[in-house]
């Protein structure tokens, strides 16, 4: 079996989100089978470079037999010479590159991927309601006032969530997006923010679990002065409180709070996460399977973290392809926490992108034993999509 072919897709779906554009990728063989990936850069700035560096990586694979994962993988790392020093664009690439790989390769053998990195360690996993700061409904909301935090981690805990994660920082008391790498918080804006994370804890109860998202907008100061403000609250884990830049930084944070700290979207590579787990900064890494390498790199970062007693909480925020992915790799590695059902999963263009509808029930999700990831862009997703396919 050989690579023939690659298609990109530039999926179209406006309104969801001021710049919302993921970017999927079709790899086809000559015996049929194709398999899908995505690139995790659905948001931000950057998709472009994506569809750049999947048209220049596609040359380097097609007539490669597409069995061969780890023979690929090391061959975009080793003679790309950007694969020793690439970012978040080159490895988004890479990640969508290897998942298509691992899709192919279930379809092959007609089993779920799962059962080809070790078999099942669970059948399900739960999951946490994300982003309530955009609402918890079909359409994007703006929320401002400690009530609208409230009412959208209520109606979360009423389908069965057992976790929210909210990021109280990042609209402001006007409703515009706020600007990042707080220094010190003001008496003002840190009482806004807690009296936001106060309100869910005090709608949901003790029970719930919330987890405080930072999106990296907070510094080292910053970060431990909320950190000691929400103490009182139950935090389950504190997700990116300064940028990932700098390991020793995020050490000093932890140091100095008893909250877990969690990080990991924007990291590439088991190199990327090897600083974090080196100084045991992090007591969760959020490698993204659509930036971080994909399945294959995504199973190694995942196994060096268990042997620091690190547990592993996937990133995902894109297209029902990066869903399916993540939970393939969540039914195999023990040390799987929870697992992202981001706001912009609730959408309708969004669930209707996906060829099959799979969504959790009361708070949990069930892992999909389909062949390959269990997941492909629908006809619909395609006939709307900017295509453009490397022979």
């Amino acid at each position: 079996m050989k690579i023939t072919s690659m298609d990109i897709f530039q999926l179209q779906w406006f309104g969801l989100m001021p710049a919302w554009h993921p970017v999927v990728i079709r790899v086809n063989t000559d015996s049929g089978i194709s398999g899908f990936g995505e690139a995790g850069l659905a948001y931000g700035s950057g998709q472009l470079g994506a569809v750049g560096s999947l048209k220049d990586l596609s040359q380097k694979i097609i007539g490669w037999d597409p069995m061969r994962t780890e023979a690929i993988w090391d061959h975009l790392y080793q003679d790309t010479f950007w694969g020793k020093g690439g970012g978040v664009v080159f490895y988004s690439a890479v990640s969508a590159i290897d998942t298509a790989l691992w899709d192919i390769k279930g379809k092959y053998f007609k089993v779920p991927v799962y059962q080809l990195l070790g078999g099942q360690t669970r059948s399900r996993i739960r999951a946490y309601a994300s982003q309530l700061q955009f609402g918890w409904e079909d359409h994007v909301k703006f929320l401002t006032t400690p009530d609208e935090y409230a009412n959208a981690a209520t109606k979360a805990v009423s389908e069965g969530y057992t976790a929210v994660k909210v990021d109280p920082f990042m609209i402001q008391e006007d409703g515009q997006l706020g600007i990042h790498d707080k220094q010190l918080l003001s008496q003002s804006e840190m009482g806004l923010f807690f009296d936001r994370v106060a309100a869910i804890r005090k709608a949901v109860g003790d029970t719930t679990d919330i987890i405080l998202e930072c999106h990296a907008r907070l510094n080292v100061n910053s970060a431990i002065q909320f950190a000691d403000k929400v103490k009182a609250l139950n935090i389950y884990y504190m997700e990116e409180p300064n940028s990932p830049k700098n390991p020793e930084l995020t050490k000093r944070i932890g140091a100095k709070t008893s909250i877990p700290l969690a990080s990991g979207e924007r990291l590439t590579t088991r190199y990327g996460f090897r600083p974090f787990l080196k100084n045991r900064s992090l007591s969760v890494v959020q490698p993204d399977l659509g930036i971080c390498g994909g399945i294959t790199e995504g199973k190694k970062i995942s196994d060096m973290a268990a042997t620091e007693d690190v547990s592993v909480q996937f990133h995902v925020c894109g297209s029902p392809i990066a869903t399916a992915a993540a939970l393939q790799l969540e039914a195999v590695i023990p040390n799987a926490l929870i697992h992202e059902h981001h706001e912009i999963s609730l959408k309708t263009p969004n669930i209707d992108s996906g060829e099959y509808r799979h969504e959790p029930k009361n708070g949990w999700f069930e892992i999909p034993n389909r062949p390959g990831i269990g997941q492909e862009l629908s006809e619909s997703a395609i006939e709307q999509a900017k295509i453009e396919t490397i022979q």
